[in-house]
């Protein structure tokens, strides 16, 4: 049946047009998903603590986040048989290394385990979950249709655009956080499937949820431009603070990845996410009801449900809480998703940046006397560190004047969107998405050149070919091998398979043909080491770099000591051309 409509489509539409339906048929399963995940997880939380106590600390808020934690372990372990971790990165790497091919599971893994791990408590975000949800759909939605490499990373964006937009009912953030995270070379026409997809999955929330999205306000206070140099001080500490976000991540998840039981780890990390939701419930799961709480001006209902509700009229007490959320945060988000729960850290950026924003303007008023707004400077300051973690400022300044519903922070938004992105990016080169993938050398940004050659698989293009000799053979048996050779280097190779040496056609063209030394000479005789070896798990930029270096034409694979075969420098360029032609041709 599906051949059949293949032909039929392959006869009567277009690839253009085709896509485009793909992408409108994306968006909406994406708009579904994305539904589904929220109104689960609101549904846990809603039967796990809505009978909390509003005036002491409650412990069950203790044993949750390890629940959930526990739970989600158990599910990646034993039934999706994968590992969680940061899904937007691990879509990155399919893009760059797997051909945009993603696990067929993943269009339902991270919903179960997200909607577990944030339902208990866990502290960190839905957006990253349904993103790695709607590209999986994407992805799988193109191998379906028999779509090549370019078109089906364009259908995997077209699924994270419709995730993001029907999430936050933000159609225009979802197409620019696709182009921003997702897709690194966008053209014109891959802008128009990327507007469908976002479009439709914003339309099915619409629908569905009608405006009860994961966040939404109306502003109540217009911006004044006399307040400019506070949103510059503003942007340079969501810079700041987007780099302790990213380097006490990196800290925390290094820390307990030492722990190396899966579950000794979930333990671990669930027992530590406890206590810390217990001493400050506000970092219970994603954390945007505390962040509607600060925009309504009822900051100090965030103390409801803590041990510190009775100390709710000391202004230094909340405002030293307040603080202490704040460094905390980051940390709780780190030992949720190393500790093995599922999430992501688009949420924790938005939810440490308004409160961050709230904490910089009611100080500001308390020290100036001033009546600067606490609600704009909670929208600016949630831009300001999404921007300065995710690296992606127009995503940032998009979301927010729509979750707003206007552009009359539009100025304010840019400017501490770039000054946070400028601040951050000084200190951390790249995103926390990105970083590992790039030193790795499994992600090339923006170098279409790089990116062509990071597409090459160093194991197909290994030679096998060459004729091995022991280094104890003589000379004559050597020459016996060049003439039935149809190459001219020979490896001297031991009975351990480990490579000793090399000789050449030239190393012996002037004695190949005395009898007496063919007799009498080793091969180890003439043999000589090569300037450089190639592991076969390298990325192509170091083996290249090792060309360059070396000046050689050929050099060996050894791996883990044996040696494996020959990697020429003519094979790999002409790979890359093919590789090239065939991208152009996409």
């Amino acid at each position: 049946m599906l051949t059949k409509f293949l032909i039929w489509r392959i006869k009567h539409v277009s690839n253009k047009n085709f896509v485009l339906f793909l992408g409108g048929i994306i968006g909406v399963i994406a708009g579904f998903a994305a539904v589904l995940l929220k109104e689960t997880v609101h549904f846990i939380q809603h039967q796990l603590i809505s009978e909390f106590s509003v005036e002491s600390g409650n412990y069950y808020y203790i044993g949750f986040p390890l629940v959930g934690i526990l739970i989600t372990v158990a599910i990646a372990k034993w039934l999706l048989r994968e590992r969680l971790g940061h899904g937007i990165t691990q879509i990155l790497y399919d893009i760059s290394k797997n051909s945009g091919i993603i696990k067929r599971s993943k269009m339902y893994s991270r919903m179960i385990t997200s909607a577990i791990t944030v339902g208990f408590g866990g502290s960190v975000g839905l957006e990253a979950p349904i993103v790695v949800t709607g590209s999986a759909i994407g992805s799988n939605v193109g191998r379906l249709m028999h779509m090549n490499y370019k078109k089906r990373t364009l259908l995997i964006g077209c699924g994270a655009a419709g995730a993001i937009s029907a999430i936050f009912n933000s159609p225009i953030a979802g197409v620019i956080f696709s182009m921003e995270v997702i897709l690194a070379d966008v053209t014109i026409a891959m802008f128009i499937p990327l507007l469908i997809a976002s479009v439709t999955g914003a339309l099915v929330s619409l629908t569905l949820l009608g405006d009860d999205v994961l966040f939404s306000f109306r502003l109540v206070d217009s911006f004044k431009a006399s307040d400019t140099p506070y949103y510059i001080l503003l942007g340079i500490i969501c810079g700041l603070v987007s780099v302790y976000f990213t380097r006490m991540t990196y800290k925390i998840e290094g820390w307990i990845v030492k722990v190396k039981n899966v579950f000794g780890r979930a333990i671990v990390g669930g027992i530590l996410l406890g206590l810390i939701i217990f001493l400050f419930p506000p970092i219970y799961g994603e954390g945007y009801n505390t962040i509607k709480l600060l925009l309504a001006g009822r900051e100090l209902e965030i103390l409801n449900t803590s041990l510190f509700f009775d100390e709710i009229d000391n202004v230094i007490l909340v405002f030293g809480f307040i603080f202490c959320v704040i460094l905390i945060k980051p940390i709780a988000s780190a030992l949720t998703i190393g500790s093995g729960g599922s999430g992501g850290i688009f949420a924790p950026s938005l939810f440490l940046g308004g409160v961050t924003g709230f904490f910089f303007a009611a100080v500001l008023n308390v020290i100036t006397w001033g009546d600067v707004s606490t609600s704009n400077f909670t929208l600016v300051g949630m831009c300001g560190v999404m921007s300065g973690v995710l690296y992606a400022p127009l995503t940032a300044i998009f979301l927010i004047a729509e979750i707003t519903s206007g552009y009359e922070l539009f100025v304010p938004l840019m400017l501490v969107s770039a000054i946070s992105f400028s601040t951050s990016s000084f200190f951390e080169k790249h995103s926390l998405y990105t970083k590992h993938l790039i030193e790795k050398g499994d992600l090339i940004q923006y170098d279409k050149d790089k990116q062509v050659l990071s597409q090459i698989d160093l194991t197909k293009i290994i030679e096998t070919d060459l004729l091995q000799i022991p280094p104890k053979a003589t000379l004559k048996e050597l020459v016996d091998l060049v003439r039935v050779s149809k190459r001219n280097i020979f490896p001297v190779v031991n009975e351990k398979q480990e490579l000793l040496g090399v000789v050449t056609l030239d190393d012996i063209r002037n004695v190949m043909f005395d009898r007496e030394k063919q007799e009498k000479t080793m091969v180890k005789a003439y043999m000589h080491s090569p300037p450089a070896s190639v592991s076969p798990h390298e990325n192509m930029q170091s083996v290249m770099s090792k060309f360059e270096i070396s000046g050689a034409w050929n050099l060996p694979v050894i791996d883990h000591g044996k040696y494996v075969g020959f990697l020429s420098k003519s094979r790999i360029f002409n790979t890359y051309r093919k590789k090239l032609i065939r991208s152009h041709q996409e």
